[in-house]
């Protein structure tokens, strides 16, 4: 029976070697960069010291996570981390949703191309970039977005230093930066309808916005509720970089969220435990998150990632 099996194997190795070669390249990928470094994930229970090492430095149970929900940051940066990702999905996962089936609907296909094109084009402009231009656009003094406001004889508005403003702001930016390239995966499961749906729809008389409830809809739900329910278990993974970037000390009130606060505590007060602590809570969180969320949609539209 080994024998036969190892022989198998063999003739597997020998037949698709390329194919196991291309795939080893992001397996390792993962297992280096991804799966190693949880063999630091234990300092959160330490008093880390470099100069001990993580194996030699001394545990201290789960004196690091106390220490985080009893610090006057917990309820502001969960709120501000909840608040933001939560208005994140409300107002930007059904973006994409909505624009592919345009893009689907546009029968000039040339149009459909350039169309395309125009949407895809933000998501490659890098978080510096276009916080940059966030800060040109909307500055009190110059920015085109108060130019108007203006014109209409409101006053100018520091969008940027105004914290009330803050998550709206992030929000609107990354729909106009995200959703053309998130476009694409409904656009992909929408081309996998079958024509034959169609026709026999126009045939029975289905004007469009029938056509689109009864065969586009049904068609891409199961991709819908898949990315909805990855999209809930990063709920407390903001982006960094972009809010960092966006954070000034006017809108802090709104923009101090965890991802931003591990940074400042890990990488500039050294703080690393405590830091380590906050993330792995945080990610305790995403996970359950996700659980919950896959079994709901498991009952509720029997559709689910596992």
């Amino acid at each position: 029976m080994g024998k036969t099996m190892g022989a198998k194997v063999r003739r597997a190795l020998a037949r698709d070697w390329q194919l196991l070669l291309l795939a080893a390249v992001p397996v390792l990928y993962f297992v280096i960069f991804h799966y190693v470094p949880m063999y630091g994930v234990q300092i959160a229970f330490k008093d880390f010291k470099a100069a001990d090492g993580i194996w030699k430095s001394a545990w201290c149970g789960f004196k690091h996570f106390k220490r985080f929900f009893a610090s006057s940051q917990f309820g502001p940066l969960i709120k501000n981390t909840l608040g933001l990702s939560l208005l994140q999905i409300l107002l930007g996962f059904p973006v994409p949703v909505l624009l592919a089936i345009m893009l689907n609907q546009v029968k000039n296909k040339r149009f459909r191309k350039f169309a395309q094109s125009i949407v895809y084009c933000p998501h490659f402009i890098s978080i510096v970039v276009l916080t940059g231009m966030l800060y040109i656009f909307l500055s009190p003094r110059n920015g085109i977005i108060n130019h108007v406001i203006q014109a209409f004889g409101g006053e100018p508005v520091f969008f940027l230093g105004d914290a009330k403003y803050f998550k709206l702001t992030f929000v609107i930016s990354g729909i106009w930066q995200n959703a053309g390239w998130s476009a694409i995966i409904y656009i992909a499961a929408l081309a996998g309808i079958s024509p034959d749906l169609y026709e026999a729809a126009q045939v029975d008389g289905a004007n469009k916005w029938q056509r689109i409830r009864h065969i586009d809809l049904p068609g891409i739900l199961p991709t819908v509720v898949m990315m909805l329910i990855l999209e809930m278990g990063k709920v407390m993974n903001l982006g960094f970089q972009k809010a960092y970037l966006m954070q000034n000390a006017q809108n802090l009130a709104a923009s101090e969220i965890i991802s931003t606060y591990i940074y400042k505590v890990g990488m500039i007060d050294a703080q690393y435990s405590y830091s380590a602590a906050i993330n792995l809570f945080n990610n305790l969180i995403n996970i359950i998150l996700l659980v919950t969320v896959n079994q709901v949609a498991k009952k509720a539209a029997n559709e689910s990632l596992w």
